[in-house]
């Protein structure tokens, strides 16, 4: 008897190295990490969203972008939306993301494009323990949309990123400033980059997103509303003729009726339109 505890610890031992080497990659479970901080600022902050199942060869990404003027605004406006895509595309690892708010004073452009880059540099760096792929794609509106189609054209690190979903983004700062959509956007862009075109044309045209387009650009989805009275039309139709001209693949989404922003059956089309441009687009 004295020798049976370590023959049955043995025996027991060499069947759980038996099981870890029969299943080297065990299922992974549904992971929800919120505000984790990928900065030292209190607004670097995400949300993260890990699927079950996840694997870094098959696990795709989706980071989204807030709007608010890169004034205001934060990443729980899109918690209704992370839900939607939780349902429409379960395999997508989401990432939900803050970044430093311009206040007039502080943190003028280009801040929130350098913490935009930044969170994906996060997020890069641990994508082995999150158990993610390098397929990535960005999502933004208003604001968030400008800096998910700057990050998009203008970096290709940590990843190249593979499509956009650009919920009426600015793409052409100094057309925005010149031909606003309402008398307070030339006061707001000056409030977010500390000038004017004149001014800091420099900065205007290195925060613009069409600055950057190329051939090698990734597929972009643009929707817009026709009565949009905070982003002008002209500045995804813009968009949409210049990535045309470089033969990226693209869709532009217009509803006449809508303003900045929409909700029902629009928001509904507006998703499907979504998931059919990835399923395309995004391999």
């Amino acid at each position: 008897m004295k020798y049976l505890l370590p023959v049955l610890f043995l025996s027991f031992l060499l069947v759980s190295c038996q099981k870890d080497t029969d299943n080297p990659n065990p299922v992974t479970e549904a992971v929800t990490q919120l505000n984790v901080a990928y900065g030292t600022d209190p607004q670097q902050k995400m949300d993260i969203y890990l699927p079950a199942g996840r694997s870094t060869a098959t696990t795709k990404v989706m980071i989204m972008i807030h709007g608010g003027g890169w004034t205001q605004g934060d990443k729980s406006e899109f918690t209704t939306y992370v839900d939607t895509l939780k349902k429409r595309i379960p395999g997508y690892a989401i990432f939900n993301i803050n970044y430093r708010l311009a206040n007039g004073t502080a943190n003028f452009f280009p801040t929130q494009e350098n913490d935009v880059k930044a969170a994906l540099d996060f997020i890069y760096a641990k994508r082995n323990e999150y158990k993610i792929s390098d397929t990535w794609v960005l999502l933004g509106a208003s604001a968030g949309g400008h800096l998910a189609l700057l990050q998009a054209y203008k970096y290709t690190s940590p990843v190249k990123i593979k499509a956009v979903v650009d919920f009426f983004g600015p793409t052409q700062l100094t057309n925005m400033y010149n031909f606003p959509a309402n008398p307070l956007i030339p006061l707001l862009l000056m409030q977010v980059t500390g000038g004017n075109p004149t001014t800091h044309a420099t900065l205007y045209q290195q925060s613009s997103p069409m600055s950057f387009i190329t051939a090698q650009s990734p597929p972009t989805i643009i929707l817009h509303g026709g009565a949009d009275i905070v982003v002008a039309p002209a500045q995804s139709v813009m968009l949409r003729d210049q990535l045309q001209a470089s033969a990226v693949p693209n869709q532009y989404v217009f509803y006449p009726t809508e303003s900045h922003g929409w909700t029902g059956a629009n928001m509904i089309d507006s998703f499907d339109k979504i998931m059919a441009f990835l399923s395309t687009h995004v391999n």
